[in-house]
């Protein structure tokens, strides 16, 4: 069963992240918003983290969120609005919000 992980904590202030990495199945994609998106700061330990992921991991990031925080999407990151997080909830058996 494919679950879509939606996390929306910042990654340098809890363990929310690394631990839905630790769980994520070969199916499942992670969508970042509000400050889970400072994962994608270039040079950060997350971003690699991320970014050696490249080839398994689905990593969506709402559009809206990155902007407002500045952050440039990688070119291994999909950008989404609020119609694509939907989209993306629809198509996925399971959403699991990491609250």
């Amino acid at each position: 069963m494919a679950t879509l992980h939606v996390l929306s904590h910042s990654p340098f202030t809890d363990s929310r992240l690394s631990s839905c990495l630790r769980v994520l199945g070969s199916e499942d994609a992670i969508l970042l918003c509000g400050d889970a998106t400072y994962a994608l700061r270039a040079d950060t330990a997350t971003a690699r983290t991320l970014s050696a992921k490249t080839g398994t991991l689905k990593l969506f990031v709402l559009d809206e969120d990155a902007t407002a925080r500045n952050i440039a999407l990688p070119d291994w990151a999909q950008g989404v609005d609020y119609a694509g997080f939907v989209a993306l909830s629809v198509q996925y058996d399971k959403v699991n919000t990491w609250l």
